[in-house]
């Protein structure tokens, strides 16, 4: 059991420190030698967990979807208006983008175009999206002549927009206000009743691992 627990942490501080040299260096720069030092273990003990540097990528890919999922799993039976889960998603993905290196790492993997194949992120990020406003359509919460692919498109370029700019020119794209000022100017051309809704994200709304922080 003690060697169990013991192989676990090790794994998962594999993957923290990996995500930290993808997130800062990116896929191609990095080395198995920098992630085992950033680990504290041997490369031997990396080798034992991860046969490559695209095994480890993937793993991160992984940890990453799975917070992606927390996010939009946790928002399936809200009562909540439509768009309102939609907003509330959208400022707990950018906190987990501003507070946790493996989120960020997934992202910037999701987007290298050196390695194709692996988990797509913001393709999972765009299905859901895509299923809200779906929904938003269906109960009459989109503003007329709102399609919901079309819209789908613009927020999945905003939402990388969001994400880039907040890894390359500061972590203010990703803040709570910068998210509000683009609700503000987004929902009164998207929503059917923007006033019914809360632009800087309803109140206890964030993700839950983010309640736990």
């Amino acid at each position: 059991m003690v060697k169990q627990e013991r192989a676990a942490r090790t794994r998962r501080s594999l993957i923290r420190a990996a995500a930290e040299i993808f997130a800062a260096e990116g896929f191609v720069p990095a080395s198995l030698t920098m992630i085992s030092r950033r680990a504290g273990v041997s490369n031997g003990a990396l080798h034992f967990h991860f046969t490559s540097k695209e095994a480890l990528a993937g793993a991160v890919e992984e940890e990453a979807a799975r917070e992606v999922r927390l996010i939009t799993e946790s928002r399936g039976c809200d009562e909540a208006p439509v768009l309102q889960l939609l907003v509330d998603a959208t400022h707990a993905l950018m906190r987990r983008l501003d507070e946790d290196v493996v989120v960020q790492a997934g992202f910037e993997l999701s987007g290298d175009l050196s390695r194709p194949g692996g988990v797509d992120l913001r393709r999972q990020w765009r299905c859901w999206v895509e299923g809200i406003l779906q929904r938003a359509a269906s109960d009459g919460g989109l503003a007329d002549g709102v399609a919901p692919d079309q819209a789908a498109d613009a927020l999945l370029a905003a939402t990388v927009g969001f994400e880039v700019l907040g890894a390359r020119d500061g972590k203010e794209w990703l803040s709570r206000p910068a998210l509000t000022r683009f609700w503000e100017l987004m929902l009164p051309g998207l929503a059917a009743r923007p006033d019914s809704l809360v632009t800087r994200g309803s109140p206890g709304a964030a993700c839950p691992r983010a309640n736990e922080a």
